[in-house]
């Protein structure tokens, strides 16, 4: 894990940041754990695009990542590959009956280390418990929020939470986003933080990249007409000239909270936001 930079051959190259992923330890996935990924360009089952600026991109294969850790005993780790559907990394387990699974892959476990899942395994990394047998303080990712449904917060590269607390049933955690949120102690977390840390320091560097990436080029609303965005028209370099920015639909954009399930409001002791 780490970076690296280039000569500045081209306006391209000068400005580019990359992985120099040499804690990859193979470029052969596994095939019995690959699935098909279709392409959908951002649109719907109707064919209409929904999320705008999607499109193109190099072909990939689905990676079937076990979220769930739900087979106990020990495994080994045979590999770390790169997964072009996450920021983190993923390391390929196989247990003692032989079978296989994708886990993604906490910083510093390397080929070799052994894994476990269950409440007797010990707290360390790698290794994945319910948030009620962790002691407070732990650091943990692949965190489940309905039992049995399998990890579904902190999952991207270098992301991780805190064990803060256990009370009545349920455990305070600190999100990697600085809320202060209780889930039920008998939802699973691995220990440790995600790998591929220096995720965040890369830069693509051009556009083309971003290409490769499926990310087609986004428009300024500002340069548009004012038949196009709520934001274009007038002479030169005008402001927005409204309360507030807006999407090109008129609704309001760019900070304006679209948070709604009230049903779990009373679980988030303090919000992202009031940090």
């Amino acid at each position: 894990m780490g970076l690296k930079e280039f000569k500045p051959t081209s306006p391209g190259r000068r400005d580019t940041i990359a992985d120099d992923y040499k804690d990859v330890t193979t470029n052969k996935p596994e095939k019995s754990l690959l699935a098909p990924l279709s392409k959908k360009g951002g649109r719907n089952n109707r064919g209409r695009v929904t999320v705008r600026h999607r499109g193109g991109g190099h072909k990939r294969r689905y990676r079937i990542v076990d979220f769930k850790r739900d087979k106990t005993g020990a495994a080994t780790v045979l590999s770390i590959e790169y997964d072009p559907n996450r920021t983190a990394r993923i390391a390929l387990v196989r247990f003692e009956d032989g079978m296989k699974r994708y886990i993604v892959a906490p910083n510093g476990v390397k080929v070799g280390d052994v894994v476990q899942s269950g409440d007797d395994a010990p707290v360390a990394t790698g290794n994945s418990r319910k948030l009620g047998s962790l002691p407070t303080g732990t650091l943990v990712h692949n965190v489940e929020v309905t039992p049995g449904k399998g990890g579904q917060m902190v999952k991207s590269a270098g992301a991780v939470a805190q064990v803060m607390a256990h009370e009545g049933g349920y455990t305070l955690l600190r999100l990697p986003s600085g809320e202060m949120r209780r889930l039920l102690s008998d939802c699973q977390a691995t220990v440790g933080q995600v790998s591929n840390l220096d995720h965040k320091n890369e830069k693509l560097g051009k556009a083309g990249r971003n290409r490769h990436r499926g990310r087609r080029p986004t428009v300024r609303g500002s340069v548009m007409s004012p038949a196009a965005h709520p934001h274009g028209g007038g002479e030169g370099r005008a402001g927005i000239g409204m309360p507030g920015p807006k999407t090109p639909w008129g609704k309001p954009a760019l900070g304006k909270r679209t948070r709604r399930n009230k049903r779990t409001d009373k679980f988030i002791l303090r919000r992202r936001y009031d940090r």
